[in-house]
């Protein structure tokens, strides 16, 4: 039972990544990846804390991308691995090129819940601000006036929802 939640959480994770992808490109929206989540899904975003609620996700989503996407950002997987309903992923975040046209890469990793159903309950991105940061400033980027700065005191609690506390129980072969 566990490789058919961890296949359909892989599958799942695939259109996510998909849909990401088109977001670079510009095809689809930030809100769009709120259609991935259950209603009463937490996302932890490093910048910009918990976030509860698909409702709030979608807003999340549109508010935090603001200034971001269309200037040469992206977000390519490396890799994934699933077990149960937890799935990990190694991904990049591209933040434009150097003129030599090397990219400006900071690494990042997701920790997902799968609820089944085709969405997660649960999302956590790690990535280190810190980094980020450093590269932001060699790269002398600017923020464009649609940009919006995260909360100044985010809520840091990266919990899963209440009702889905149960998947984080360790999965038996």
């Amino acid at each position: 039972m566990t490789d058919q939640i961890a296949s359909e959480a892989v599958a799942t994770y695939e259109k996510f990544v998909a849909r990401r992808d088109e977001i670079d490109e510009g095809t689809q929206t930030w809100s769009s990846l709120a259609d991935f989540f259950t209603e009463d899904a937490v996302y932890c975003d490093p910048a910009w804390g918990r976030v509860e609620g698909r409702d709030s996700i979608r807003k999340f989503f549109e508010e935090s991308m603001a200034g971001l996407t269309g200037h040469g950002w992206s977000t390519p997987e490396n890799w994934t691995l699933a077990e149960g309903h937890r799935l990990v992923s190694q991904w990049d975040q591209v933040l434009g090129r150097q003129e030599d046209g090397t990219p400006w890469v900071v690494p990042g990793l997701s920790i997902l819940y799968y609820a089944g159903d085709g969405l997660f309950c649960y999302s956590h991105d790690m990535l280190n601000m810190t980094h980020i940061g450093q590269v932001m400033r060699a790269m002398e980027w600017r923020p464009p006036a649609e940009f919006n700065n995260p909360p100044r005191n985010p809520n840091r609690d990266v919990s899963l929802p209440p009702a889905r506390a149960h998947l984080a129980a360790n999965p038996k072969p």
